[in-house]
């Protein structure tokens, strides 16, 4: 099937999400919409979320997605179930996904998560753990620093790092703790210096390529992978400046970024 997959996020940080879905589906086209003029959505009211969420669902709903990837991890904690129930595509989050793959990962049994203040406030990540496995110790964090530091493309290695260390210093006390769940989409590319800050010892998740897997799997089993032979053409959209968005995704995904449109969303 040629439609698209369509991936919305709060921002760029969603971007790394749909790297790996080319990445491991190489013959599916991509639509994107980052809301980065209204970034970042964890200090937001659940209300305003979800209006948010929703003006980006319909608008790519005019483009025929085959499916929706909600890569915001605050919109995911939100909104997914109503998406679920709404609308007659696939629907999936990066919650889920991210859970299982630290479950996978941890040999202690306790696993950290750091995210947006809505997303650690909805306690989703310990519900999703906890569902699978209520014996798992889990220790989360709010880092609301970080979303800025990636939506405004700042470069320095020495701020970057001092943010990240004060930011996740009171991780740090827990020994027993060995994975560490990078709770929004964001955070992965700020993944090397949070890997310096917690130490080699530690794992870090990202749930980008779990989601690619269950996004394959699950159209796979509703027979919707397109089979052709025509290359893909991926089309960004963004509530903010589009020249600063291609700049930054230029960056982040190491290749060349066509169609960037800047969008202004209503109801």
């Amino acid at each position: 099937m040629k439609a698209p997959i369509g991936v919305i996020d709060s921002g760029v940080g969603g971007l790394t999400v749909a790297t790996e879905l080319m990445r491991q589906l190489p013959k599916e086209s991509i639509i994107y919409f980052g809301d980065t003029k209204r970034c970042p959505y964890g200090p937001r009211p659940k209300e305003e979320v979800e209006q948010f969420t929703w003006q980006m669902v319909r608008f790519l709903l005019k483009k025929q997605m085959k499916m929706l990837v909600v890569a915001c991890n605050t919109a995911t904690a939100f909104t997914l179930e109503q998406l679920r129930e709404t609308l007659d595509i696939p629907v999936i989050g990066v919650i889920q996904p991210g859970a299982r793959a630290a479950l996978t990962q941890s040999w202690s049994a306790d696993i950290g998560v750091i995210g947006t203040e809505g997303t650690i406030k909805s306690k989703s990540y310990q519900q999703a753990i906890h569902h699978i496995n209520a014996n798992i110790t889990v220790r989360d964090l709010a880092c609301p620093q970080f979303v800025p530091i990636v939506e405004q493309g700042i470069q320095s290695n020495k701020d970057i790092y001092e943010t990240v260390y004060q930011s996740l210093r009171p991780l740090k006390n827990f020994d027993k703790m060995d994975t560490l769940i990078l709770g929004c989409t964001h955070y992965p590319m700020l993944r090397d210096v949070i890997q310096e800050v917690m130490g080699q010892h530690i794992s870090i998740i990202s749930s980008g390529e779990e989601t690619a897997r269950e996004v394959s799997t699950i159209l796979g089993y509703h027979h919707k992978l397109y089979e052709g032979d025509e290359p893909p053409i991926h089309h960004y959209f963004t509530s903010g400046d589009a020249i600063v968005f291609r700049k930054i995704a230029t960056e982040w995904m190491q290749q060349p970024i066509h169609h960037v449109d800047s969008i202004h969303l209503t109801d």
